[in-house]
């Protein structure tokens, strides 16, 4: 894969995707009926056309036959059908099916970020999510393999998914990256720069640092009002961390600041900010 130069091209676990996602997805992009899929009960054909094969695994998947899934997706990946190749990692990442490989998972996430996959074509959810597979077994190797801790690799992947398909949680995860100085020079204006267009797609652990950090540097009513709007609308999984530095935040402006940033986040949460 061919390392860019970082430069603003702002355009759209990982094991980010369940099988359940995977699922939802494959059946949204290819619009699979029961009048298409073949019966679950013969046997898999690896002679069968490669769409026909994820037809027949996807549905195999979605009635528990988890074994005919793999079996199918092998085929048809072996046929070149990019969905199969990221539904099969996908099984692999989590050992749904598989036991648990992370290796093997990495070699057919790289395998499909390999070939070319235009933005906004029909193959594009897998290949960002293969992407941001690749760049979190960067961020951290995988033990006992050739794959070993590489942060600038994660962050050119990160790059890639951020500017070329615009993808909110790669803009975060490169922010974060580039605001730490990790696989790369440190640059805070960028950053913020990453954090602002994040946020502005909707990543809301983007609106919290993006907000903790215009705090810091002088804007104490903007940065509590990112802070507060950002409390109201985590994850759960976030939600610890972003209240801590907004709390953090709020105990040290005046009542004039808490209760103009209190408005700003409520005009914010209504989309009028």
């Amino acid at each position: 894969m061919i390392r860019e130069v970082e430069t603003l091209m702002f355009l759209a676990p990982v094991k980010l995707c369940s099988l359940l996602l995977v699922a939802a997805v494959c059946s949204a992009t290819l619009g699979l009926s029961r009048a298409h899929a073949f019966d679950v009960q013969s046997d898999v054909s690896k002679d069968a056309g490669r769409f026909d094969l994820f037809r027949f695994g996807f549905k195999a998947y979605k009635d528990g036959d988890k074994d005919k899934a793999v079996e199918a997706y092998r085929y048809a990946a072996e046929k070149g059908h990019t969905g199969s190749r990221w539904a099969l990692a996908n099984m692999y990442a989590y050992g749904d099916g598989v036991p648990e490989n992370d290796y093997e998972a990495f070699k057919i996430y790289l395998k499909l970020v390999n070939e070319d996959v235009e933005p906004g074509s029909p193959d594009t959810g897998f290949y960002v999510n293969a992407l941001m597979a690749l760049a979190e077994y960067y961020e951290t190797g995988i033990a006992d393999t050739p794959v070993k801790k590489d942060l600038a690799q994660a962050r050119q992947l990160y790059f890639q998914a951020a500017s070329v398909f615009g993808y909110p949680e790669a803009q975060y995860r490169l922010a974060k990256m580039i605001l730490h100085g990790e696989g790369g020079p440190e640059n805070v204006r960028l950053a913020k720069k990453w954090l602002n267009v994040a946020r502005q797609n909707g990543n809301i652990p983007a609106m919290a640092v993006f907000g903790n950090l215009i705090f810091n540097e002088g804007q104490p009513v903007l940065g509590l009002a990112y802070l507060t709007a950002a409390v109201s609308r985590c994850n759960p999984s976030d939600c610890a961390w972003i209240r801590d530095l907004q709390e953090k935040s709020f105990s040290v402006v005046d009542e004039n600041d808490r209760r103009g940033a209190i408005a700003l986040a409520q005009n914010m949460s209504t989309g009028n900010h």
